[in-house]
């Protein structure tokens, strides 16, 4: 148990660092300086309330002023809704964002009924300290640590080393028939789906994870390299477990990757629900949310109007003042009975109406920490499903665990890992995931996928040999696929080498430092590098006009640092037409050729062209941020025929990771300098 113990401690370290930050960055500065740097909305308006799942109400409120620009709340936070009007008795009520878009967001409050002050206005919304997820993490360590002489003391035992795991379920006779890969058209193996990433019938790599997903009695690890169709690998498995098992859980890190397995399995025909707050808002995922299949059914009418009636009476009990007589007391003891009652049946025909939907489901989606949610305090699955588990704290993986019998690991652990703010439980391995941990004492339930699927070969090359000892392979139909450009004629093609590596060495582009204002300014500061940002937009510039008319190739533009995303986003909306091109910020990254943003809140996704701003420029060779090379495969992956690096060979080179990277862009690539941009 000394491990479990260990974890809790190391715990305890990244909820104290935490809190520290919180207090530092939100909780001791003014109201204007929180709404300036996004951690607050201020002023708001309400356009809607209503009553949620349980004893909660939602209030529906948008912003009216700084319309548009970048803010730091997300779903799933905890806030305070507030208002600065005067002389109103407890102006806060607490609240959960359950989902969030541009200028609007819904907040399930923790109260029965709305507040009454808000029509008052003068209203906002600030982000609070969270620590529920700190909770439910050891509250699951804890359980885990007591099992005894059940499941969960088995699983635990397993995933810890302490004993091996158990042989193989036997496979169905039928086990080798053809898996097509899931809501794609199968009439030609080789043939692409819409997206022109996956084949429309799995590889050998993918069918044999489906096997061994299939046969574990305890465990089974899905290595799932970049462009490999990991999360197609696991719709598929996932549709063949549900004929099986009356319903599978599936979790992940983030509400991002949950919406995404959501979105995936509904397209496969699964019958899945989404449970707790969501990232995106389009109808494709709203609909299977718990609070949308609830609305669906026929009695949803009549408990949303009995609520309503129990608000009303509550509202009519409290008008009485604290002094008054035998028959006034009677009257609102009578009103607080009338809405208990009404509380208690609508609470118990939603109970029964919640049970059958949960309980007829294929599949159930959350995150890790929503896997928590009262709404399935009661339920046990026999497998989970634990997608980006590369990106998860350890802790929060046991919380579905625990609620399982067996459970089924996909991701990739040389990407990036989960964010850890305490430096000292980094150091003592708060960072390191139970994937991770099981690769190293599980190898026999590791299963590699190895073809992938988006991008060129000469993409690939340096991180499969790097990364993945070379064991990857590029699908036929993207390992040759080049950028290439057509002129006006119809007759001038150009064919873009791959890989590209611009060097600014020599060119006096210097790093600054950019640090926040305030008490320990020190500790928040980002870098940029403005001369190579001129550089990247100049690049551009010359790279558009080689694709005219309205088609034209997708491009992220990505750096590590939070302050040359700002610095490349302004220099680019300078430009008219770079502008036109340039996604809006918060907006559906799916709409605009060109995308701006850090490498962090870019992986999971792809672009045709990758563009990386490296920004260290230094005489003393550091390179801080860049250190951590699994950011860097990240980045380098997302591109699909075209990556473009951009850095000073003289700060990077004599780092062993990004020397072995300028030598594989000499020989496999091409090598430029940033003088032939400067002329």
């Amino acid at each position: 148990m000394q491990h479990f113990r260990q974890l809790s401690g190391l715990l305890r370290l990244e909820r104290e660092e935490d809190l520290r930050e919180y207090i530092r960055q939100i909780r001791e500065r003014p109201l204007s300086e929180r709404v300036e740097q996004g951690y607050s909305w201020h002023p708001l308006r309400v356009i809607q309330t209503g009553f949620a799942l349980g004893d909660r109400a939602f209030v529906m409120v948008e912003r009216t002023s700084r319309l548009n620009e970048p803010h730091q709340l997300r779903s799933g936070q905890m806030v305070n809704l507030f208002t600065t009007q005067e002389h109103v008795k407890q102006p806060e009520q607490t609240g959960i964002i359950n989902f969030i878009e541009r200028n609007r967001m819904k907040i399930i409050l923790h109260a029965q009924d709305v507040p009454d002050w808000l029509g008052f206005g003068l209203l906002g919304v600030e982000m609070l300290f969270d620590d529920r997820s700190y909770q439910e993490m050891e509250r699951a360590l804890q359980k885990v640590m007591k099992a005894k002489g059940n499941r969960l003391a088995e699983l635990r035992d397993v995933l810890t080393g302490e004993r091996q795991p158990s042989p193989g379920w036997p496979l169905p006779e039928n086990s080798e028939e053809a898996v097509e890969s899931p809501g794609i058209r199968s009439d030609n193996a080789e043939s692409m789906d819409q997206s022109g990433d996956e084949p429309s019938t799995l590889n050998p790599a993918q069918k044999a994870a489906i096997h061994h997903i299939i046969s574990a009695p305890e465990v089974a690890i899905i290595h799932g390299p970049p462009g490999t169709g990991k999360t197609t690998t696991l719709v598929a498995a996932i549709k063949k477990l549900v004929t099986r098992e009356s319903t599978v859980l599936v979790a992940a890190p983030s509400n991002t990757a949950a919406d995404l397995l959501t979105e995936r399995l509904a397209a496969a025909g699964v019958g899945v629900i989404r449970i707790g707050n969501i990232s995106r808002v389009e109808d494709h995922i709203l609909q299977h949310t718990l609070d949308a299949v609830l609305a669906r059914h026929p009695e949803s009418k009549n408990i949303k109007k009995v609520k309503i009636q129990a608000a009303e009476y509550r509202r009519q009990a409290k008008r009485f003042k604290r002094t008054f007589d035998a028959e006034n007391r009677r009257e609102r003891d009578h009103l607080w009975s009338q809405a208990r009652d009404l509380d208690a049946w609508a609470n118990d025909l939603e109970a029964r109406l919640l049970e059958q939907m949960l309980t007829s489901a294929q599949a159930i989606t959350c995150t890790l920490v929503g896997a928590a949610h009262p709404v399935l305090e009661r339920y046990t699955f026999r497998t989970c499903v634990i997608d980006e588990a590369a990106q998860a704290l350890e802790a929060a993986c046991w919380i579905p665990i625990a609620k399982c019998s067996r459970v089924i690991f996909a991701g990739d652990p040389f990407q990036l890992p989960p964010t850890v703010k305490s430096i000292e439980a980094a150091r003592k391995g708060l960072s390191k995931t139970m994937m991770e941990r099981c690769i190293q004492l599980l190898p026999g339930q590791v299963h590699l996928l190895n073809v992938q699927y988006r991008m060129h070969q000469a993409i690939m090359g340096f991180s499969n040999q790097y990364f993945y000892g070379g064991a990857l392979q590029a699908h036929r139909s993207v390992g040759e696929r080049r950028l290439l450009s057509i002129d006006d004629s119809g007759e001038t093609i150009t064919f873009f080498d791959p890989v590209v590596f611009v060097d600014t060495a020599g060119c006096g582009f210097e790093e600054r430092i950019n640090r926040r204002q305030g008490k320990d300014s020190n500790r928040y500061q980002s870098r940029y590098n403005p001369e190579e940002a001129l550089l990247v937009r100049e690049h551009l510039m010359k790279l558009i006009p080689l694709f005219p008319g309205e088609t034209k190739p997708s491009i992220g533009i990505l750096s590590p640092y939070r302050e040359q995303v700002n610095q490349l986003d302004e220099l680019l909306r300078e430009d008219a037409d770079l502008q036109a091109l340039l996604l809006n910020k918060n907006a559906d990254t799916a709409h605009a050729p060109i995308t701006i943003n850090t490498i962090d809140g870019f992986q999971g996704q792809e672009r045709d062209i990758i563009y990386i701003s490296l920004v260290r420029s230094n005489t003393k060779n550091e390179i801080g941020f860049l250190s951590d090379y699994r950011r860097m495969n990240v980045a380098m992956t997302r591109a699909k025929m075209l990556l473009i690096v951009i850095g000073d060979s003289g700060t990077i080179g004599n780092n062993p990771f990004y020397r072995a990277f300028l030598e594989y862009c000499e020989q496999k690539g091409k090598y430029q300098t940033a003088w032939e941009y400067m002329r």
